[in-house]
């Protein structure tokens, strides 16, 4: 069965990860893909044509969600393509980790830009669209770590804590327009980027979870599914924490 058939997705951040894995299993459910990179221009057109396979329409746009301009031009650009947004996933996001005493200015600007003012500039230019349809389901990338806090992470805390916040604010905001919006806060999820770790760390990592496992992209993927779907059509205004039981 597939749950987004006929539906367009605007998905940030998607080529590569938890982003990829969200672009294939919305294309597996029959979803028309726009997303968006930042400087793969290699990854972005190999997933392009990864999810045409699957029988859908998917086009990458080069665009920085960080910049709000930009995001208003995104949206415009994927309207006169797609002819619709039903669902916006704002998955972008970066770290730039270091305890407090030691972190610049400059740091804490930049990731509070591209992981929370991004999920602003996004929300913002696809809200007029979706209040016009009457419908519309939007699925905000937060962490576990936006929850419980993190030594060496205040900035990307304060990010997916302030995610939190304005999804709740959005789903008061627009509920009345039958336009949902909802959070899903990752555990510890397995990606190119924790590849690069000692197997020693990520095995501490994973026995502290009960499921005993790190979580797979397709995990967070399927999560975002069952959000976009009509499934979750009274579904708005929370937040899904995908850890393994991380939280418990």
């Amino acid at each position: 069965m597939k749950l987004l058939e006929n539906k367009t997705a605007l998905i940030t951040g998607a080529t590569r990860g938890i982003g990829k894995g969200i672009a294939e299993v919305f294309a597996e459910h029959g979803a028309n893909v726009a997303f968006t990179f930042n400087s793969s221009v290699d990854a972005a057109n190999a997933l392009e044509k990864e999810l045409q396979a699957k029988g859908v329409k998917a086009k990458g746009y080069q665009s920085n969600a960080a910049e709000f301009e930009a995001a208003q031009e995104l949206a415009k650009n994927v309207l006169e393509e797609f002819g619709t947004i039903d669902i916006l996933v704002n998955n972008a996001g970066i770290t730039k980790d270091n305890l407090l005493i030691r972190i610049s200015e400059e740091d804490f600007d930049r990731v509070i830009e591209v992981n929370l003012k991004s999920v602003f500039n996004l929300t913002k230019a696809v809200i007029r669209p979706m209040m016009k349809q009457r419908s519309g389901s939007i699925i905000n990338m937060s962490s576990v770590v936006g929850i419980k806090g993190n030594t060496g992470q205040t900035n990307y805390a304060a990010s997916k804590a302030g995610i939190i916040g304005f999804s709740k604010s959005v789903a008061l905001e627009l509920g009345s327009r039958n336009v949902r919006s909802n959070v899903i806060a990752p555990g510890f999820i397995e990606t190119e980027m924790t590849d690069a770790l000692p197997e020693e760390t990520v095995q501490t990592w994973r026995n502290a979870i009960p499921l005993k496992r790190g979580g797979t992209p397709e995990d967070i993927a399927n999560a975002c599914v069952f959000l976009a779907s009509d499934m979750a059509s009274y579904i708005t205004g929370q937040t899904l924490s995908v850890d393994g039981g991380m939280l418990t």
